[in-house]
């Protein structure tokens, strides 16, 4: 699963470089995970190797209610609530999330950036949306999923009713713990792809952005609010990725109705998180009681809290809204002077093949006047020998 070099030498890299590692740290990675599951099967390591593979935390509840008679197995709901331990479960899937990267980065997008030829610049960018995409397209098919089957759809009151929602389904764990983990794995991915450091800032800064949002969301109790969000950020985001995938594509006529679509994604999606926001963190958690802080069972309905979300939220989405109207200014800006250097050109063009034309001819009649000229210049020439030759006898 080794990614394949781009140069042209044929020469094996020294063992325990950074080219060897850049070019195996898929095998590399893989075995490591390896190592991890192959500890399940034995008696001695199992109980360190489940850490890193299992989720962790569980509690077993009967949903009878009725402790007096045997319990049935289908009667028996196992719950998960978060803890330190939840750590060694993000690095076993990092390891993953970056064997997975490595696999469509080799068979998908290596293969498409072969035919389409594009420059370093775009070769970088195309292979971030890629990636990007695939990963939207997962979490956004997972996410309404998991809420389907946990119920969020069908009231609205659910995602704040019976806070602290401290114990959560083995589904809706394991999504948050994915989540972490992708956007974690996106660090080493910056060495192991070769990113500029003029791209590493971005990257770096929204990668961030995500693992403190969902960490802390995974942290509080407010992982209902948290899904929901993430999934109406995640389709508007997959619309722009889509739309820049089809620019570097060259397929124009497809790129700019996508970026038209996510526009207005982006702008729905904006009011929509906020709203919600509001209506969960302010009006929603403002009427659930006990209120206070308690660690030991999860709750952090207070209001210096309640206050932090809301401010954290309206100001992410404020910056993500400026940077989005500096985009759509600059994408303006370069169409408005682009179009009046076509028709500069294009006019241009016209003047430049009849000042050609014209050139041709003159270059035609002065080479035949030239080559007119030399014959008469030459006949001159043999005339004035010939009279001197005359003129020799003479004497």
């Amino acid at each position: 699963m080794a990614i394949r070099r781009r140069g042209g030498s044929s020469k094996n890299p020294p063992i325990f470089s950074h080219e060897f590692v850049i070019q195996n740290h898929a095998d590399i990675v893989s075995c490591v995970a390896m190592v991890i599951l192959l500890g399940l099967m034995f008696q001695v390591s199992s109980p360190l190797a489940s850490v890193f593979v299992t989720m962790q935390y569980n509690v077993t509840n009967n949903k009878t209610e009725e402790e007096t008679e045997p319990v049935a197995e289908d009667d028996l709901e196992t719950n998960y609530f978060n803890g330190p331990l939840d750590l060694c479960g993000v690095f076993f899937y990092l390891l993953i999330c970056i064997v997975v990267h490595a696999v469509v980065q080799e068979y998908v997008l290596d293969k498409l950036n072969r035919k389409l030829h594009l420059s370093k610049v775009k070769h970088s960018k195309f292979n971030e949306s890629g990636q990007l995409i695939a990963f939207y397209l997962f979490s956004v098919a997972w996410g309404i999923d998991v809420m389907m089957r946990e119920g969020y759809a069908e009231k609205l009151s659910h995602l704040w009713d019976k806070y602290p929602h401290a114990l959560l389904s083995f589904r809706v764990k394991f999504y948050f713990i994915i989540q972490i983990a992708y956007w974690l794995h996106i660090l080493p991915e910056l060495y192991f792809q070769k990113v500029k450091k003029e791209e590493m800032g971005s990257r770096v800064r929204y990668a961030a952005f995500y693992v403190a949002f969902i960490f802390g969301a995974y942290t509080l109790n407010l992982t209902r609010l948290a899904l929901l969000c993430m999934v109406v950020h995640y389709v508007a985001e997959m619309a722009f990725h889509l739309a820049r995938l089809l620019y570097f594509s060259e397929k124009t006529e497809l790129s700019e109705p996508c970026f038209s679509l996510w526009a207005l994604l982006f702008l729905l999606a904006r009011l929509s998180i906020v709203t919600l926001t509001f209506l969960v963190v302010w009006f929603g958690l403002g009427k659930v009681e006990p209120r206070g802080i308690d660690i030991s069972q999860g709750n952090f309905n207070s209001p210096l809290i309640r206050i932090s979300v809301l401010a954290a939220v309206c100001l992410f989405q404020a910056w993500l809204l400026w940077n989005f109207l500096t985009f759509q200014l600059k994408r303006r800006r370069e169409a408005q002077a682009a179009a009046p250097k076509k028709k500069a050109n294009f006019g241009k063009d016209k003047r430049k093949t009849k000042k050609e034309e014209g050139a041709k001819k003159n270059k035609q009649e002065s080479s035949d006047g030239e080559w007119q000229g030399d014959s008469d210049n030459a006949q001159t020439e043999n005339g004035g020998m010939r009279t001197r030759s005359r003129a020799v006898k003479k004497k």
